[in-house]
């Protein structure tokens, strides 16, 4: 199987052409690829192929061999895969997702993908689509205990379900503790990406996540348009924010007129092999 490593600030996966290969068992073999002793490490496998009704098709497996319907960081992956392999020239793509259609402009320079905007689409925030078990309409800056801490809480799902934690200091966290907390909390029945921010400024914020089915990454896309939603509704934030992540940094913007969210950020080759 031929594959491409990439990463989005530091959030790594392997990429597999459909067009090109067979994967007749995907959620195996994300498994057995994304392990980093004994594997090619990543985050999981996404797998690029046709669409009836986008340009291109995800399909993306988390490291615990997981279905994923949306990533942020991946997706700009896949728009530098198919462009710098010359698998369209178009500037402006779709991809169809699990989460559904997104649209990706292309910053192209001497023929190369450099970096990508992405249309992530409107947030979720009602409950029972994101899914979390609560009875309001809205779960924003509520209180709940997990594990026995309590913490002030804000749902949002960006095609994935995310709750939002403000800290003091992202760096002392000890997410290999917290992180699976949250994740298995029975108030998320779908599991949940946890993130925890430290405010900078009104456009500017510190983040480190745990994601469901692969536990804390370099970098997340969707969470990181999770957290600066989670940061404009609870008045910490204005619209346009960076998002200062272990790998990277993230510019997200929060147009509520239009209700969507848009992240811009780069992409980049690792290696290419043979496995």
């Amino acid at each position: 199987m031929k594959f491409t490593k990439m990463h989005g600030c530091g959030n790594d996966y392997v990429y597999v052409s459909l067009f090109d290969e067979e994967v007749p068992n995907p959620e195996k073999t994300s498994i057995e690829v994304s392990d980093r002793h004994f594997g090619i490490g990543s985050d999981g496998l996404i797998m690029i192929g046709p669409s009836d009704v986008a340009d291109f098709r995800m399909h993306m497996y988390n490291a615990d061999g997981s279905r994923g319907k949306m990533c942020g960081n991946g997706i700009r992956c896949v728009a530098k895969f198919v462009y710098d392999k010359k698998m369209t020239d178009k500037e402006v793509i779709t991809v169809e997702t699990d989460a559904g259609i997104k649209t990706l402009e292309l910053n192209v320079k001497d023929g190369v993908c450099e970096t990508i905007k992405v249309d992530m689409g409107a947030p979720i925030l009602t409950p029972s689509e994101i899914p979390v078990k609560f009875d309001g309409e809205r779960m924003v800056a509520e209180s709940v205990v997990v594990d026995g801490k309590s913490y002030e809480m804000t749902a949002v799902s960006m095609g994935n379900p995310h709750c939002i934690i403000f800290v003091d200091d992202v760096k002392p966290l000890n997410l290999i503790q917290d992180g699976p907390a949250f994740e298995k909390n029975p108030i998320f029945p779908e599991g949940v990406n946890t993130e925890f921010i430290h405010v900078i400024s009104r456009n500017e914020i510190d983040m480190r996540v745990w994601e469901r089915g692969s536990g804390e990454t370099f970098a997340c896309g969707t969470g990181a348009c999770a957290s600066v939603v989670a940061s404009v509704l609870n008045g910490k934030c204005d619209e346009s924010v960076k998002v200062h992540l272990l790998g990277g940094d993230l510019d997200i913007v929060y147009d509520r007129d239009k209700n969507t969210v848009f992240m811009t950020g780069p992409a980049t080759i690792v290696f290419e092999g043979e496995i």
